[in-house]
């Protein structure tokens, strides 16, 4: 589909859609925690089955375009997203796989410039940096690819600090083996050695001396 891509981008960052998303009704969130279940499971296809007729809520369409879009259906995931993105402009999620869809379909133009937005408003959102990594990556631009991965890198921080601390709390409740679980990916998210590292490792030492 062939599109003026500045001016879906303008009313992206300014949100002058007219389109208001209503409140789901029962029925609708009852398909939608429903097809949250089955997505768990990856069941992609029964997920687009499910919320089919889903046009007016926003996080639905945002699953069944994850679920179209990893099922390798480019050209309907793009639409579930533009229609999510009516009813929610300032949706990331749909504008992130949005920006995925059409690298994928070859538009790289649009996707930058929609990555570009992205990291505008989130600048430390690792999924965005990637997303600016690869674009950087085909586009020949090297040097910019590793410059977007470093800052991912230092961003990662922030989730090995998330898991530290669901760490401790499950060596608290007497769960030592989620413990060492979460110590372990902390420990593989954290670029070099910081403070940080330090803590993990000691907390590690501690919790296999105890057991």
């Amino acid at each position: 589909m062939k599109f003026k891509y500045s001016s879906f981008i303008f009313m992206i960052v300014f949100c002058i859609c007219g389109c208001r998303e209503k409140s789901p009704d029962a029925e609708t969130l009852r398909l939608y925690i429903l097809a949250s279940e089955v997505y768990a499971q990856g069941r992609l296809q029964e997920v687009s089955e499910i919320l089919q007729a889903q046009s007016k809520f926003a996080p639905a369409l945002i699953l069944r375009a994850k679920a179209e879009y990893f099922s390798g259906n480019l050209e309907k995931a793009e639409k579930s997203c533009r229609r999510a993105l009516k009813l929610r402009p300032s949706s990331f999620e749909a504008a992130l796989y949005l920006a995925r869809i059409l690298r994928d379909s070859g538009d790289l133009a649009g996707a930058q410039e929609l990555t570009e937005i992205l990291l505008t408003d989130n600048p430390q959102d690792i999924r965005a940096l990637r997303l600016a990594s690869e674009i950087a990556f085909v586009n020949g631009k090297y040097d910019e690819a590793v410059l977007f991965l470093d800052r991912a890198a230092e961003f990662s921080a922030e989730s090995a600090m998330v898991l530290l601390d669901r760490a401790r709390l499950s060596w608290i409740a007497g769960k030592g083996g989620q413990a060492l679980e979460d110590l372990s990916r902390a420990k593989a998210m954290l670029p070099w050695d910081t403070p940080l590292m330090r803590s993990i490792i000691n907390l590690e030492t501690t919790i296999k001396g105890a057991i």
